[in-house]
This record gives C-alpha cells, structure tokens and sequence, in this order.
C-alpha cells in the first residue's frame, strides 16, 4: 500500500462499500473469549448499539454476522472492518492532518495496536488482558477520520473508545480528551465491566493502553529493573559480607504485555529470573524479541538448571511454560534458596483470562471459563490458596515477596488463602509500600517517558545523550536523599541503546522528578528548533506515577491519613493538566490492580521546538508532578515534605498547605 493509498484509508474512516470479511487469524494470540452476561434483551440492545456506526443498508448483513460475534466471543469486535494496511506507528508526516498535534496522536494509537506492542491486536486490547484502547474497529476508524480532518481550534471527545465527536475549542486546549470506564460508583463490580463492556457502551483502558500512551513492555521494564535492584539490595543488608546480587534469584509468573518486562529487567539487574507462563505464545513471542533467554517446559530440567545458574552466579532469565503454583510448590519441596518473589499475572482480571488454574491446560481453562464461570472461578481461588501456601514456606526461609500491584494481595485475600497478618493486615507488602513510594514517588520521582515522531533511532540517540547529559548536571547538586535514584537512572539511560529495548516507536523511559522532566524537555525542545531532532518529540509518563493514580492497594498505598481511598489527586491531576498544555488528556476507572480499585489519569504532550511547547513544559510537567508531592505531603510522607519545602524555595509562586505534627502522648490522652 503507498502513503497515498494510506491515507485515504484514514481519511475514508466508516467505508461506504461493506469490505469483504476477514478470516479469523489463529496465528495472532487472540483474546479469550468472555463469558455470557447479556440477558436475551441485552444482547438485542448490544447489536442496536453495534449497528449504529453503520448505514442502513449494511445492517442485513451485519446483524447476523456480529450476533455471531457475541455469540462466539462474548463481544462484537467488527473483524470485518480491521484494517488492511499494517498496523505500526509510521512517521508523523505519513499521517493526512490539519493539525501535526492530531497526527501525533494517530502515530501513538497505531503503535498501542502494532501486532508486535498489543497483548490481542485484533480485538483492539493492548495488555493486561483487557485494556483496550478501542471495543470495536469502528471506533478506531471513525477516530482516525475524526484525527486527519481536526484543526488547532477543535477537541476530539472520547468515551471509552467512542469518538463523540470534534467540538470547537481553541489552540491551547487539548486535542483529545478521554474517559474510560467512568461509570457511576455503584456501579462499578467486574460484573458490570463484563455487562456493559458487551453492550458496547464502557471499556477498561487499563492505563497507557486507553490512553495512547503505551510503548510496549520497555515502560514495565524499567520499573521492575529499579524494583528488582532495590528489592535485592534490601536482602543483600540481611546478608552481611555480600557484596553485589549476582546469583539472587528471582521468581514470578507472567510473560503477556506488562509482565513480559520481567525477565529482561531480571538481566539488566544482574539475577537470575524464573518467570512462569501458562500461555506457549506469549512465552514464545518473548523468547524470539530477545526477552527471555532460555524457555523450559519440564520442571525436571528447569530445577537443576536453576541450581547451576544461582551457583555459576550467573545473569539469566528463564521462562517455565507450565502453571505459576507448580513452580512454587516445586520449588518449595526442593528447598531451593529464592531470594525475591513477586507476581504479574493479571489478577485485577482473574475471571476472564488474567489468572489460569492449576491442574488444568491453557485450553481446558479457556473453555472453562466461557462455559462454566462459577466452577472457574472455584478453580482459580483454590490455585490462589496453594500458591500462597508455598510462597509463605519460601518466605519463612528467607524470601523477600512483594506484590507488584496487581491485585495479588487483594484477590488472594477474597480466596480465603493464608495472606493475612496477625494484625489484620497483609503478610506481604506493596513494591509501592516499600520501594516505589518512599524511594521515589514521595520524591517526585516516577515514569517519565517519550516518543521521537519521526521514527528514526538517530533521533532517539539523541534523546538519550541529552537526557544522560541534563541528569548528570542536575546530579552534581542533588540532595543525599536523591542520589541514588539518579544514579540509577543515568546509568539506565545510557545503557538504554545496547539493551535494545524499543519495541514499536521509537520511545525511551527514565524516573525523573519535576526538575528533571522539565530540564530534559526543554533540551528536546530546544534540539527540535536548532534541527537536531528531526521531527517533534511526543512526552507522556505511566500513569503508575507521583499524582496521577489513586490507588489504595499500589499507586497510594504508603499512604496513611486515611485519604487513600479519595480520588481526588488523580481528577485533579487529568483536570490540571488539561489547561496547562497538553496535548491530550485521559482518566480512567480501572487498572492494574482491577475496574473499581482504582481511579488513575495521563496525558501526551507533543512539543515542537516553539516557545508555546516550553511554556507547556514548564507549566505542565510543573503541575503533573507537584500535585502529587503536594497531597503526599499533607498525607505526612516525610520525603514529600522534604521535596515539596525545596520545590517552595525554588518556586515563590508555590504555596502549599503544610500539616502540623501532633504527639502520640496527646492524641493517647486525648482519646482515653
């Protein structure tokens, strides 16, 4: 197909001649499919829903072939209308626009769809089993078409994947604005994702995958790379003598989008990692990218290969291509020394593919899970129960576990499996408890991220030298407290390019605070104006960040005030950002850690060398990140405080409500 021909597909969005059905690709790791919810009367309803993208004179054909879909996969996909054309991010100036802003935006959702970056391509599902950043093929041609006809002076309106439509605006407003799942509160069981999810009228948009903001598992990579050097440089404080974490070993269980990370993070780290996977071609797709080293599907072989790599000390990564509690239980009767556990199924979606049975297949399970949901769901809790029991014998010998905010803890709580503490809290912590939120959210640290819009790996070179080049400046005056995180992520990026982590467009990750994001977009922007970046730079982060999640159970859970449950940070973070400059802006229920756990928000923001984009930078990045540290700080963090009185003296403009420490005797007194 030539760029012309692409084009007018774009701009063609809803076709005016029905296109000839597409086969169903067994090859593609497909979605499973989702169980029966709909009454009789609902299904007619979801097929009225499904029909209305469509001229009438389609509808004959149409309403059979997506009864079919509902029937055969729980949701009306529209494969029929999937694109001809490969699905990846193309340089921006591929893309028919008005306004460069849009065609940025059009570049990031081909690149959540590209076949090599989604979990389940064709049904539009980016990762963690059902973060979609479309429900249906309509949606996303209607929003390209929308995206190459939109101006400066117009906002697209989103609605969990429908493109409401092009409203008038102005220039400094966002391009785009999305909402995902923001149901009524009431309202908001996994049974009512399933249920309205199936009429076409919510979506899950876990967090980039809604919000055109993924860049395949390199994001999750960094995170569990810094997750896994301090988890191991905890343990090694219980080791007196050791002197670095080469042949720890870590273990956990996930290969799919986010999980995937795990054992290339396990080699940039220095361990050895063992990653259980119950799904061949999730597996198979990470061990032919390069992200696992060696797959194993007998426990026979894989012990005593685990045995000499944790002797040899050698850096390896490991995938065991079975069940998550085989592995344990295997581990736990053969004594083996595990010095970190986690895990990254996707247990914020246990009922509907995000967690597996043992003592079943992958295929039994899937069947299992369409058919007869409620024994499902028996099985799955009963496998939590056995999982848990002998993660808890491993820890009793020394393991550090941590749960890394997918509703592990929550979920094997609900199981009634032994997860609880004496004092009524769970036995394991959050990463975020005690990793990510006093070491670097309370910090203002978190995933700051960005794309080169041209496609070119020069451009991205670039990025990196002057990333490497504003972090190593800003590290000669940082405070103590800090250094450490610096440290680790300049050595991140410059190891960056030879770790071949860019999977789809041309995107890098590091943590920065405030000051660094700010420092290292201002340099981007500035290299775009003098040509040494080619094309525009689009800036995004993780919403799993310093303000823009509220999530008791990972984002917020070192907070203590009792506000970890309000949402207020992460509405106010989408609504901030919005009239701050970006470019576009997205919050969403739902997560990592399950639909009604959790309320997180994010934005892109595309600057183009001008001084509009420095202004945006400096205002924005601003707001995005001190937001966060303002609220932590209330919440009495004492890294916050300890930043956000820096940021004071640094800012005269900024004046944040501080709290009051009150002593324990009085509160005692007062209470007796």
């Amino acid at each position: 197909m030539t760029n012309e021909e692409f084009k007018a597909a774009i701009r063609a969005g809803i076709p005016d001649v029905l296109p000839e059905p597409r086969e169903y690709d067994k090859e593609v790791n497909h979605a499973p499919k989702r169980k029966e919810i709909l009454t009789e009367d609902e299904k007619k309803l979801a097929l009225r829903n499904a029909l209305r993208y469509f001229p009438k004179k389609f509808h004959k054909t149409l309403a059979p072939e997506f009864a079919a879909e509902l029937r055969d996969y729980g949701r009306i996909y529209m494969y029929r209308f999937r694109p001809t054309y490969d699905m990846y991010a193309r340089s921006i100036d591929e893309y028919p626009h008005k306004s460069e802003q849009a065609a940025a935006i059009m570049l990031m959702i081909q690149n959540n769809l590209n076949p090599a970056v989604a979990q389940h391509p064709h049904e539009l599902i980016v990762y963690g089993g059902n973060g979609a950043a479309f429900q249906n093929w309509a949606q996303y041609l209607l929003t390209m078409k929308y995206l190459s006809e939109m101006t400066d002076e117009q906002t697209l309106v989103m609605y969990s994947g429908h493109p409401l439509g092009l409203f008038p605006s102005h220039k400094n407003a966002p391009r785009v604005v999305v909402t995902n799942g923001m149901v009524i509160p009431n309202y908001s069981k996994p049974d009512d994702w399933e249920r309205m999810n199936a009429l076409g009228v919510s979506q899950y948009g876990q967090m980039t995958a809604g919000s055109y903001m993924y860049i395949g598992p390199q994001g999750i990579v960094h995170g569990t790379t810094i997750t896994v050097l301090n988890a191991a440089r905890m343990q090694m404080k219980k080791e007196p003598g050791r002197k670095d974490i080469h042949g720890m070993l870590f273990v956990s269980s996930g290969l799919g989008g986010m999980s995937g990370a795990q054992p290339k993070a396990g080699n940039i780290a220095g361990v050895v990692s063992v990653v259980a996977e119950i799904n061949p071609k999730a597996a198979q797709k990470r061990y032919d990218q390069g992200w696992v080293d060696e797959l194993h599907s007998d426990l026979n072989e894989l012990i005593p290969a685990i045995r000499k790599a944790v002797e040899e000390r050698k850096t390896v990564s490991m995938a065991y291509v079975g069940n998550v509690v085989d592995l344990w239980e295997r581990l736990a009767e053969e004594n083996i020394k595990v010095d970190l556990g986690s895990d990254q199924t996707s247990l914020h979606n246990p009922w509907a593919g995000g967690y597996y049975p043992v003592d079943m297949t992958f295929e039994e399970s899937k069947q299992m899970m369409a058919e007869n949901p409620e024994l499902f769901r028996e099985r799955v809790q009963a496998s939590l129960r056995r999982q848990v029991a002998a993660i808890n014998k491993l820890t009793e010998r020394g393991m550090y576990f941590f749960d890394y905010g997918n509703a592990f803890l929550l979920q094997s709580e609900r199981a009634g499996a032994d997860i609880m503490a004496a004092d009524g809290k769970f036995r394991y912590p959050s990463y975020v408890q005690d990793i990510m939120g006093p070491m670097f959210f309370d910090y203002g640290f978190g995933p700051f991220r960005w794309v080169c819009t041209s496609g070119k790996p020069e451009d991205l070179a670039v990025t990196d030298r002057l990333a490497v080049e504003v972090l190593e400046e800003i590290c000669k005056t940082a405070p103590e407290e800090i250094q450490h995180q610096m440290e680790d992520n300049i050595h991140w990026i410059k190891e960056a390019g030879r770790n071949h982590l860019v999977v789809g467009s041309q995107a890098r990750i590091l943590y920065a605070d405030a000051e660094g994001r700010a420092k290292i977009a201002l340099a981007f922007n500035e290299a775009i104006k003098k040509g040494e970046i080619t094309r525009p730079v689009v800036l995004g982060r993780d919403h799993h960040d310093v303000s823009g999640t509220d999530s008791p159970f990972r984002e917020t859970s070192n907070i203590y005030d009792g506000s970890q449950f309000c949402a207020d940070m992460a509405v106010q973070n989408v609504i901030g950002d919005s009239f701050r400059g970006a470019t576009w802006v997205s919050i969403h229920n739902g997560g990592g850690v399950g639909w009604g756990e959790v309320i997180n928000g994010g934005f892109g923001m595309m600057i183009d060398g001008g001084e509009d984009s420095a202004r945006h930078i400096r205002e924005m990045l601003f707001w995005d990140v001190n937001n966060g540290i303002a609220r932590r700080s209330w919440a009495r963090n004492e890294g916050s405080i300890h930043s956000i009185e820096r940021e004071m003296e640094r800012t005269p403009n900024l004046k944040v409500t501080m709290p009051n420490f009150v002593d324990d005797e009085i509160i005692d007194n007062a209470v007796k």
